[in-house]
């Protein structure tokens, strides 16, 4: 069974972390899967730095600029993850965008993700309906999810269309703003949030923006089976070496 699903059946709130490969220097991308699997985390999204990331908050935006001017490459990620599947076995989804992607190739993007042990793949400027009829035969050929992204401003008939074609779970965006947000939920994010659990989806929600300490965490995953964190913990490399990193995971539990 694919892990993010084996991962997805577990009865606790999951934790997922998000980190920029190449950052902060080009070979830590190894590193830091190894630092987060060690810490404790359920789930890592790896993200691919993209010269004009336009969901990202200036953190993120920030840490892809640095990754691309270390030298990292879609190539180069694939050739840092060869044999990682012998010293991380948490569930790996690469994040990103599709042009990359294009210009690698799908059909050699899925294969190498496939032979690397990649689980799934986050693409938020990849329509739904696109990836229906043209990528999802691929995706599964290769063993991907594919997972799709929901917004407080998503229609409810497109909810649930993306709830049917997702894979693993829905990444449900807290916020229409990018990535980075401070500051704890408010009453328009929590009715959100009860809002898609009313809805009796099919699959698991996991929240995502805006997610950097306990609280936030412990808002996310009341109504939601996990919470995603990025910018807080791109920041935190920025300040802190990657042998901390069980330091900062364990505010979050």
């Amino acid at each position: 069974m694919n892990r993010i699903l084996q991962t997805l059946q577990q009865d606790k709130k999951l934790l997922s972390i998000y980190c920029t490969a190449g950052y902060p220097s080009l070979h830590d991308t190894v590193p830091v899967l190894e630092a987060l699997e060690a810490s404790g985390v359920d789930l890592i999204e790896i993200g691919l730095p993209f010269s004009d990331p336009l969901a990202d908050g200036p953190t993120i935006q920030a840490s892809a600029t640095r990754a691309l001017q270390n030298g990292m490459t879609t190539s180069l990620l694939f050739e840092q993850l060869e044999g990682v599947r012998e010293r991380v076995q948490l569930p790996l989804i690469l994040m990103g965008y599709f042009n990359p992607v294009l210009q690698y190739g799908v059909e050699a993007f899925c294969k190498r993700c496939a032979e690397v042990g990649i689980d799934g793949l986050i693409l938020p400027d990849l329509p739904a309906e696109v990836y229906v009829e043209e990528y999802q035969t691929l995706f599964e050929q290769y063993g991907l999810l594919n997972i799709f992204l929901i917004t407080p401003q998503t229609t409810i008939e497109r909810i649930r269309y993306m709830d049917k074609h997702t894979g693993g779970f829905l990444y449900m965006v807290s916020t229409a703003s990018t990535t980075g947000k401070k500051g704890s939920f408010g009453s328009a994010q929590t009715d959100y949030f009860k809002r898609i659990d009313a809805m009796g989806l099919q699959h698991p929600q996991l929240v995502g923006f805006g997610i950097h300490d306990q609280q936030t965490f412990a808002q996310a995953t009341q109504y939601a089976q996990g919470a995603i964190v990025g910018s807080a913990y791109i920041q935190f490399l920025a300040e802190q070496p990657v042998a901390k990193t069980k330091e900062f995971i364990e505010q979050f539990r």
